[in-house]
C-alpha cells in the first residue's frame, strides 16, 4: 500500500517542479529588466564571496566589506577605461579612413557582392520591405540614447543594490532556502551544496581570469610586434571577450580581420586574426584544460547549449551569467542523486 503512494508523490513532485520551472522562466523573461541585473549581482557576489569572507576574518563588518568590494570594482573599471581611452579616441579619429578602406574592399569584390545584392532586392520586393528611408529611421540616434539612459541607470542601481545586499546577507539566504526546500534532515546537505557551488564558481572564475589575463597579454604583445595600431585595446578585448565562450572569440576574430583589411595588404590582411586564433587555440586546448580542469569539468555540449539558451533568453547579459548559473545548478542538482549521510552545516546559526 505504501509503494503506490510513493510513486504518486514522486509524480506529483515532478509535475510541480516542471510547472513551477515554466512559470519561473516566464516570469524571468517578462521581467528581465529587473531579474537580469539581479542575477548578475548574485553571480558577482558568488564570485567575490571568498574574498569577502577573508576580509570579514580580518575583523571588518559585512556592510563595510560589501561597500569596499563595490568601490574596488568601480576603481578597476575606471582604471581600465582610463587606460583604454587614448586608443578609443584614436580609433574614433580614424573612422573615416576605416570606412574608406571597407568601401574600397567592397568595390574590389563588387562583382561577387552584386549578385547577392540583386538577390536581396528581389527578396525585399517579394516581401514588400520598406525603402532606404525606413532603414535610415531605424538607426538609433541621440534621442534613443537619451531615452535609454534612465533604463540603463535603473538596471545599474538594481545591480549595485542586489550585489550589496547579497554580500551582506548571503549566509542567511543559503540557510533560508535550504530550510524551505529541504525536509529537515536534508537541510544540512542542501546548505553544504550551496556552499560547495559558491566555492566551485569562485575557483572557476579565479582560474579562468588568470588564463584570460595571460591570453590578453599574449595577444596584445603579438599584435604590438606585428605593428597593429591599438594592440593594447585588442589585448584587453581578447581578455574580456574570452569570458563569453564561443561567441566572444568569434566576435574578436571578425574584428581583427577587419583591422587587418584596414591596415595591411595581401596575405598580411589575415595576420592579426591568425595570431589571435593561434593564441586562442593554444589557450583552449592546453592552458585552460590544465588549470580550470582541476576545479571543474563540464561537458562542452552542455556549456554550448547553456550559452545559446541564455543568450536567447537575456541577450548579451545572458551570455555573461550562463556559465556561473550552469555551474551552480549542476552542483545543486547533485543533491538529487545524493543519498549519503547528512553533512554538518557550513555556517553557524544566525
Amino acid at each position: 500500500m505504501k509503494k503506490p503512494a510513493i510513486v504518486s508523490d514522486t509524480v506529483l513532485r515532478a509535475s510541480s517542479v516542471i510547472i513551477a520551472s515554466g512559470v519561473l522562466l516566464f516570469g524571468l523573461k517578462v521581467a528581465q529588466d529587473i531579474f537580469a541585473p539581479l542575477t548578475l549581482a548574485v553571480v558577482t557576489g558568488v564570485i567575490f564571496a571568498p574574498l569577502a569572507d577573508r576580509l570579514e576574518r580580518l575583523g571588518l563588518p559585512r556592510g563595510v566589506v560589501a561597500m569596499l568590494l563595490i568601490i574596488g570594482m568601480f576603481f578597476a573599471i575606471g582604471a581600465l577605461a582610463y587606460m583604454v581611452e587614448p586608443y578609443i579616441t584614436t580609433l574614433i579619429d580614424r573612422l573615416p579612413s576605416i570606412k574608406y578602406e571597407v568601401r574600397k574592399l567592397f568595390i574590389e569584390y563588387q562583382s561577387l557582392i552584386r549578385g547577392f545584392d540583386e538577390m536581396n532586392r528581389e527578396v525585399e520586393a517579394a516581401l514588400g520591405s520598406g525603402s532606404a528611408d525606413k532603414e535610415a529611421t531605424d538607426i538609433p540616434g541621440l534621442t534613443d540614447a537619451i531615452f535609454l539612459a534612465p533604463q540603463i541607470l535603473a538596471q545599474l542601481l538594481i545591480f549595485l543594490g542586489g550585489l550589496f545586499f547579497f554580500l551582506l546577507t548571503r549566509n542567511g539566504i543559503y540557510r533560508y532556502i535550504s530550510s524551505k526546500i529541504g525536509t529537515g534532515m536534508d537541510t544540512p546537505k542542501l546548505l553544504e551544496r550551496f556552499c560547495d557551488a559558491e566555492k566551485m564558481v569562485s575557483k572557476y572564475f579565479a582560474a579562468i581570469s588568470v588564463v584570460n589575463a595571460g591570453l590578453g597579454f599574449a595577444v596584445g604583445a603579438a599584435l604590438m610586434l606585428l605593428g597593429l595600431p591599438g594592440a593594447v585595446v585588442w589585448g584587453i578585448a581578447a581578455m574580456l571577450l574570452n569570458y563569453v565562450l564561443y561567441l566572444g572569440p568569434v566576435v574578436l576574430a571578425a574584428g581583427l580581420l577587419l583591422a587587418g583589411v584596414v591596415n595591411y595588404d595581401g596575405l598580411m590582411t589575415f595576420a592579426p586574426m591568425a595570431i589571435y586564433l593561434c593564441c586562442n587555440m593554444t589557450e583552449a586546448q592546453f592552458v585552460t584544460p590544465s588549470l580550470v580542469g582541476r576545479h571543474v569539468q563540464i561537458n562542452p555540449f552542455l556549456i554550448f547549449v547553456s550559452l545559446i539558451f541564455w543568450l536567447w533568453f537575456w541577450g548579451p547579459l545572458g551570455g555573461i551569467v550562463a556559465i556561473p548559473v550552469t555551474l551552480i545548478l549542476l552542483r545543486l542538482f547533485d543533491i538529487l542523486g545524493d543519498s549519503a549521510a547528512s553533512a554538518k552545516p557550513i555556517f553557524g546559526q544566525a
